[in-house]
């Protein structure tokens, strides 16, 4: 349900990653419901629909409907908390910079302010070659393929069998164009971080498999003393959905001064390492 509370306080604005959905949260919608908030979502530009959408999205537009939509829900909850997975974490590292007092706290999942994870293919800096000839820059697809982020090995089965369905969960590819949309909102990333005044908490496994905790460290040091990190040792890309997603819940929980009893543990949580 996303019908805003406005009886309650504090309410979480979750964002999903590039060519995804909510599933790229996994249970944290559910899990901030039983921990007594309003989780809300917002469906990027370019998604919704077909990857072909995305074709004509900019980055400008993604940080502009998160900003717009966090704006409007602070008028319904005191305290607005942002939970954000991979490129929805970047977008909403943006958002958060044009707002000059926000009322909640950070919480980035996975942000591949590098995209060097050790399954990133050796060609893949040549990219910026194609970008500049339109025609290969929109025709390229960059497909979805194994692990697809995740190191458990039944969720990746039924991960890949919801990509043999055609289930509407997730893009099976995104245009190379937008993969150009993407690195320019890395580029600005990197600028007016010491400004960003949440609290913040960035979660990144350390086999990621598409951006290694070098972007967690970046950030954490260039956002200074508002942000700290937590690296999981169990876990690819898709951290809320494989083996630490019960870690990531409890984590989250923890920062936003949640309660962390409510995370029906499903699975042997392993030992994360804390960094500050």
């Amino acid at each position: 349900m996303d019908t805003a509370d406005a009886c309650n306080p504090v309410g979480v604005l979750l964002v999903h990653g590039l060519g995804g959905t909510q599933y790229d949260l996994g249970s944290l919608h559910k899990i901030l419901k039983r921990a007594g908030v309003e989780a809300h979502t917002v469906t990027l530009p370019g998604h919704s629909g077909q990857p072909e959408d995305l074709l004509s999205v900019r980055a400008e537009d993604w940080v502009a409907v998160v900003e717009a939509r966090y704006r409007e829900l602070a008028t319904l909850h005191p305290t607005l908390h942002v939970v954000a997975m991979c490129l929805g974490s970047l977008i909403s590292i943006e958002a958060i910079k044009r707002i000059e007092q926000p009322s909640g706290k950070l919480v980035l999942l996975a942000p591949p302010v590098f995209l060097d994870g050790w399954a990133t293919p050796w060609y893949w800096i040549f990219r910026h070659i194609v970008y500049r000839i339109p025609y290969f820059a929109r025709s390229m697809k960059i497909a979805e393929e194994e692990p697809f982020g995740v190191k458990n090995d039944l969720v990746r089965a039924i991960v890949k069998a919801k990509f043999e369905r055609g289930d509407d969960f997730h893009y099976p590819w995104v245009p190379l164009a937008c993969i150009k949309q993407v690195d320019r909102l890395r580029s600005w990333i990197g600028k007016g971080l010491d400004a960003i005044r949440s609290p913040t908490l960035i979660i990144h496994a350390r086999e990621d498999d598409l951006t290694s905790p070098r972007s967690a460290e970046f950030l954490v040091r260039e956002m200074g003393d508002m942000a700290r990190m937590v690296i999981l040792e169990n876990s690819y890309h898709m951290i809320c959905v494989d083996n630490d997603r019960d870690q990531v819940a409890i984590e989250m929980l923890r920062h936003l001064e949640l309660d962390t009893s409510v995370v029906k543990i499903r699975t042997r949580v392993r030992k994360s390492t804390p960094a500050e």
